[in-house]
C-alpha cells in the first residue's frame, strides 16, 4: 500500500542552535497525521533541498531565528527550482521582522508564522496548502 499521507520536511538551517519551535511543529504535524522528517541542526540549504527531494515532500519548513532568514529562504526556493521542484509548499518562522514578510511571499514563500503563532494553524495551513493527496 502506498502511504498517502501529506509528507513535510522541518529544517533548521544556518548556525542557529534553538530547535524547540521547530520540534514542536514537528510533532504537531505528525500528530495530525502528516510523515514529518526533521533534519536536525545546522543544514545548509542544499541538505534541505536534497532532504526535500529524497524524502519526496509536499512541503518544507524552516525555522529560523538567526536572522539570516532573507539569504537562508531565497537560497532554498532558488536550490528547488534549479532542481526542477516547483511543487513543494516553502513555510517558515521563527524571528522574521514583519518588514521581511513582503518579499518573502514574492520570492515563495507562501506562510511566514511568527512568535505567536499556534500549532493549530500551521496544522490547518499545511492542509489547505498542500490538501490530502488522493486517498487520504
Amino acid at each position: 500500500m502506498v502511504d498517502e499521507r501529506i509528507r513535510v520536511v522541518i529544517a533548521k538551517p544556518g548556525l542557529d542552535g534553538h530547535d524547540r519551535g521547530a520540534k514542536v511543529v514537528a510533532r504537531a504535524l505528525r500528530d495530525a497525521g502528516m510523515e514529518v522528517v526533521y533534519t536536525g541542526l545546522h543544514q545548509t540549504p542544499e541538505q534541505i533541498v536534497e532532504t526535500v527531494v529524497q524524502e519526496d515532500a509536499d512541503a518544507v519548513g524552516l525555522s529560523v531565528l538567526s536572522g539570516a532568514h532573507m539569504t537562508l529562504f531565497a537560497r532554498l526556493v532558488e536550490l528547488l527550482r534549479d532542481r526542477g521542484v516547483d511543487d513543494v509548499v516553502v513555510f517558515g518562522g521563527g524571528i522574521i521582522p514583519e518588514e521581511d514578510v513582503p518579499e518573502l511571499r514574492r520570492i515563495g514563500v507562501t506562510g511566514i508564522f511568527t512568535s505567536g503563532a499556534t500549532t493549530g494553524e500551521i496544522v490547518d495551513w499545511v492542509r489547505e496548502r498542500v490538501g490530502e493527496p488522493a486517498g487520504g
